[in-house]
């Protein structure tokens, strides 16, 4: 067994605290649950990687720490639950998840349209937070969390969320809901559209 397969089965032992799939554990739908557990968990992992090379992450956590903050968005746990899975402080979760392009509605839910946003910084790019702080009436470190959400965004239209659908390839085969991933997907896929819509009517 090699060293970053201890480490997935050391996760997998430490979240369910067992060493062993039960067999109930095998039966319940919609969970990664299952005697491929191991091998699913790998095959996020790899995905993070192959992230990783393209992309800066903000966080310390390892590939397989970053694999199980997938499955747990993907199983519908919030960032509270799988911070304490992970015994990491929730933002590190938050920002985790954005660095994997999983963006949650509330992410969104910021006190300025966040088209505007998007306008300030497709007119200058090199904007500073302060100007955009106050450009927008709120504080410096709100402007930080939601320029993060919207660099996420155009990321994932840059790819047409490629690793959203290979983390759901994945989940898939892995016997969670086709309806569940195939709901996010197409949720990805509309704000991504709506984003490159926003971006055009600016540019006009």
């Amino acid at each position: 067994m090699d060293e970053k397969t201890e480490e997935l089965r050391d996760i997998f032992e430490e979240v369910t605290g067992e060493e062993t799939v039960t067999e109930k554990q095998e039966e319940t739908p919609g969970t990664l649950a299952g005697e491929d557990d191991e091998e699913v968990a790998e095959r996020l992992a790899d995905v993070v990687a192959r992230m990783r090379e393209k992309y800066e992450f903000e966080t310390d956590l390892s590939d397989a720490e970053y694999a199980r903050v997938v499955r747990g968005y993907y199983e519908g746990e919030d960032d509270t639950d799988i911070a304490d899975t992970l015994d990491v402080d929730r933002r590190d979760v938050v920002r985790a998840r954005l660095d994997v392009h999983l963006v949650r509605d509330r992410d969104r839910d910021a006190p300025f349209e966040l088209k505007e946003l998007r306008r300030l910084l497709n007119a200058d790019e090199d904007l500073g937070t302060g100007d955009l702080a106050e450009e927008l009436d709120v504080s410096p470190s709100t402007v930080r969390r939601y320029r993060r959400v919207v660099e996420t965004e155009t990321e994932i239209r840059s790819v047409s969320a490629r690793y959203q659908a290979d983390f759901e390839d994945v989940l898939t085969d892995a016997g969670i809901s086709h309806d569940m991933t195939s709901d996010i997907q197409e949720d990805g896929l509309q704000d991504a559209t709506e984003g490159a819509e926003a971006e055009s009517d600016m540019s006009l």
